[in-house]
């Protein structure tokens, strides 16, 4: 659902004359649902849902500003209230007593829409106040409030994250993830053949390969987990009984294989100034401050005396202006739709074979890691 909310969002950007079908094709997914749980008409379920939805509306009626990642956070953010609320009374239904917990009272945050950062002193004062020490709780990922109440959002995938935020701050004794893998692949089943399950893996490790890009555990959720020791297992939905991967403290990676990771829609952009004067630490000092300024994030860094290269991805559509930003002052060259492979582990067979047949444009490697930028 969180493409299709983006969709609305777009098109309320765009203003474009498509908003209602976006809308009524949102709110026709979940009565489905509802239906096809086979809830009574005059259960609550029907006018909680109706309810979010005409606060939807009331949004794309009243909102004045401009934000393009406030909007956002307002919007796609209905995702997780609709899902757990329809969660939650099922369960109610079914017999299975459950506590529903708008999780905006809970995880405070600064203002910095899509990619709020949390007040953690905060957040662990109102998760203790609020969360209900026995039962079950069920609360939404990837949504938190900041000072004046506005919704924020914690970055996409951000569920992960929001179950180690709520770990850490009631010490939990375990975290379970549950995807629709196995657990932590050495790569990503829909991009290689023959995935090996790892068993084990050390917070560090893991952390490594979620900075890299590997999607199934996000980059933020080891973190506090790790301050706290406390045990993070993935697990599969499709198969709950297994033991997916367990992550915890100065465990080697078992079994000891190489990590494929793939990150696509990448640009290579290499700096360079104009009078061919050396790249110094002021000029990369200020390419980083439009770097962070326009949220664009960096997966690959090489300095030569006379250029500076940076693999980056454009999630918050900011590449345009960057280019402006910098031209005055540097000559830039880009190249898009480039692929970064990154290996763990790595043995030159596995380079070997990555290189097979594409068009390489940049490699970089340490002891541990070899990165690739390809033509897609």
């Amino acid at each position: 659902m969180t493409n299709a909310f983006e969709g609305l969002v777009q098109a309320f950007v765009e203003k474009e004359a498509g908003i209602d079908e976006h809308l009524n094709a949102i709110r026709n997914f979940h009565r489905d649902i509802i239906n096809d749980l086979d809830f009574d008409l005059e259960e609550p379920i029907f006018e909680i849902v109706e309810g979010i939805f005409q606060d939807l509306s009331n949004f794309l009626i009243r909102n004045n500003s401009t934000d393009y990642d406030y909007i956002y956070d307002q919007i796609v953010s209905k995702g997780e209230m609709l899902s757990t609320r329809i969660c939650s009374a099922y369960l109610t239904r079914s017999g299975t007593s459950n506590n529903w917990l708008d999780v905006r009272k809970c995880i405070k945050t600064n203002s910095d829409f899509r990619r709020a950062r949390v007040n953690w002193e905060s957040t662990e004062k109102a998760i203790k106040n609020e969360l209900k020490k026995k039962g079950i709780t069920i609360t939404q990922g990837f949504i938190g409030s900041d000072n004046y109440g506005r919704t924020t959002t914690l970055g996409r995938e951000g569920s992960d994250y929001t179950a180690g935020i709520f770990a850490y701050c009631i010490e939990a004794e375990s975290v379970s993830i549950f995807k629709d893998v196995p657990g932590v692949l050495n790569a990503d089943p829909r991009e290689f053949n023959d995935t090996v399950l790892i068993e084990q893996i050390s917070y560090k490790e893991a952390i490594e390969m979620a900075f890299y890009g590997a999607s199934v555990i996000h980059p933020k959720t080891l973190q506090p987990l790790q301050r706290k020791s406390i045990p993070l297992r993935v697990r599969s939905f499709l198969d709950p009984d297994a033991k997916g991967t367990y992550v915890g403290s100065e465990l080697d990676i078992v079994p000891k294989t190489s990590c494929y990771i793939v990150k696509k829609n990448q640009i290579l952009i290499s700096i360079s100034d104009k009078e061919f004067h050396f790249v110094m630490e002021n000029d990369i000092s200020e390419i980083f401050r439009m770097l962070h300024e326009l949220k664009l994030k960096v997966n690959l860094i090489q300095n030569s005396a006379l250029s500076f290269s940076l693999c980056i991805e454009d999630n918050f559509n900011n590449f345009e202006t960057l280019l402006g930003n910098l031209r005055p002052d540097y000559k830039v060259k880009y190249n898009k739709n480039l692929v970064l492979y990154t290996v763990r582990h790595f043995d030159e067979k596995a380079v070997d074979l990555l290189e097979n047949g594409k068009e390489l444009l940049l490699k970089q490697r340490s002891r541990e890691t070899v990165q690739l930028i390809v033509k897609a």
